[in-house]
């Protein structure tokens, strides 16, 4: 294992204590920022680890708001409904889904500029 294999297993355990803060894990480290980026850049398995640390923290934030949940804070409460509870009609505003599901949306605009006045310009 190689010195760089080792500060990116460490780099990895202090983005997971640090909850992806890069800055204070390249401080715990002794990295600086652009060695991170450029690891994530060259290294894919480098890069899979990290990004998988946005998870770590993804579950310990929504911990956290269960916990304020469980305490009976409304604000918690309302932000989980919102979010997780559209499909029971916990929404402010009605949304639409525009997409095509990754089909091509082809569209002919047939503009003959000798078939225009002013009169049929607004």
């Amino acid at each position: 294992m190689t010195n760089n294999d080792i500060l990116k297993d460490q780099m990895v355990a202090a983005l997971e204590k640090t909850l992806g803060i890069v800055t204070k894990a390249c401080e715990m480290v002794g990295i600086s920022r652009e060695t991170h980026y450029r690891w994530l850049r060259t290294d894919e398995v480098y890069k899979e680890k990290v990004e998988s640390v946005g998870d770590i923290a993804l579950d310990f934030a929504e911990s956290e708001l269960f916990k304020q949940i469980k305490e009976g804070n409304i604000t918690g409460v309302i932000f989980f409904l919102k979010t997780k509870g559209k499909k029971r009609g916990y929404i402010e505003r009605s949304e639409f889904d525009h997409t095509t599901k990754g089909e091509k949306i082809n569209v002919s605009i047939n503009i003959a500029g000798d078939d225009l006045n002013s009169d049929d310009i607004e």
